[in-house]
């Protein structure tokens, strides 16, 4: 699919696309944080329909619904494109002493050089979360890095 942007000067940027059915969508992402989403009903481009605004907070959540299936795809894909690169799974335990801290008091990309993508939660998935993001018992990082980095958060979790 061919996402065209096109800098709108004070604005932001707009991004513009053709579904399968061929109508035009365009996605407005100003200074603000505001998104607006549009809709070209005919063949003027000046020709614009608002459909819906969303504030920051409603984008990111957007976000979250709509790429958390596709995370694990698009990393997946690109450790079979990167030699050396791999994905796993690690599993914050009820016994793990970071159960209940912040993912930043890990320092697991410090100390392996992988990086926790994303956080599983139950049906919920934190995508690239912070350092400030709260590990809890159950939760499942999406892990990114070599094997051996992979093995180190395993067992910096763990410890």
């Amino acid at each position: 699919m061919d996402v065209t942007e096109v800098l709108l000067p004070g604005v932001g940027l707009r991004y513009e696309f053709s579904t399968e059915e061929g109508q035009r969508i365009g996605v407005v992402a100003r200074r603000t944080g505001d998104f607006e989403f549009v809709s070209y009903p005919g063949d003027d481009p000046d020709e614009v329909r608002l459909l819906f605004r969303l504030g920051p907070e409603e984008a990111d959540a957007v976000t979250e619904i709509l790429g958390a299936p596709r995370i694990a795809e698009r990393f997946a894909d690109l450790t079979r494109e990167v030699p050396g690169l791999n994905s796993g799974q690690v599993e914050v335990t009820a016994s793990s002493r970071f159960a209940g801290r912040t993912l930043g008091e890990t320092r697991a990309r410090t100390r392996t050089g992988a990086s926790i993508v994303a956080i599983v939660r139950g049906e919920d998935v934190i995508a690239s979360p912070g350092p400030e993001q709260q590990l809890r018992a159950g939760d499942i990082l999406v892990v990114i890095g070599t094997q051996q980095g992979i093995t180190g958060v395993e067992h910096i979790l763990a410890s």
